[in-house]
């Protein structure tokens, strides 16, 4: 995701044309921090929703110190994006009304702190998967209409027009999404709904 918004080196016909550890630098690095600081973040948050006692109280440990992290993270990825990669902040300087999504995200990343500290996890639970839809959606809007941003010759960059499928491709894969999606939300559903409330480590527990 990192190597993404930064740009790899594309030769003509759209191939990568550049060495392996060239993906391996500090933007990619930090993008991978962030990543992983916000999902052990929402993790850990989730877990005390689904757990008690003493289990509860070592997880409750980790909440703050992981939103401590990922907002640091967070801080220092918007700052490297704002400096180094100009094609991301060109699309919201071209679009300023994308600014509108980036306000929720910013007021839901800040209630998460606040919640937990209310003792309201569930609270905080919904923060973090809004600021994690809204960060998405960011990156979305900000890479768009760029799939693969191809550096150093932006010519050679895939995008949502020269990169996508012909119009009977695209139709019949709607049917097949507007088919299967309804049914990949139903049976998640219903398992989280089945396995909802509290873990109870108990004999029958695996």
């Amino acid at each position: 995701m990192g190597n993404i918004a930064w740009g790899v080196p594309l030769d003509a016909h759209g191939e990568f044309a550049g060495p392996f550890f060239g993906l391996i630098h500090p933007y990619a690095l930090l993008m991978g921090a962030t990543t992983v600081a916000l999902f052990a973040m929402h993790g850990a948050i989730y877990l005390v929703l689904k757990t008690d006692g003493e289990l509860q109280a070592r997880i409750r440990g980790w909440v703050n110190p992981l939103i401590i992290a990922f907002i640091l993270c967070y801080a220092l990825l918007t700052l490297a994006t704002l400096l180094y990669v100009p094609h991301v902040t060109e699309a919201f300087r071209r679009e300023p009304w994308f600014f509108a999504l980036v306000v929720p995200v910013v007021l839901a990343i800040a209630n998460i702190p606040r919640e937990v500290s209310r003792g309201k996890e569930f609270y905080a639970f919904l923060s973090s998967c809004a600021a994690m839809a809204g960060l998405m959606a960011i990156f979305g809007l900000g890479s768009y209409p760029y799939l693969v941003y191809s550096l150093p010759q932006p010519e050679h960059s895939l995008t949502a027009f020269n990169a996508a499928s012909s119009q009977k491709t695209l139709g019949v894969m709607l049917t097949i999404a507007l088919i299967g999606v309804p049914v990949v939300l139903a049976y998640t559903v219903s398992i989280y709904w089945i396995f909802r409330g509290k873990v109870k480590l108990d004999r029958m527990s695996y």
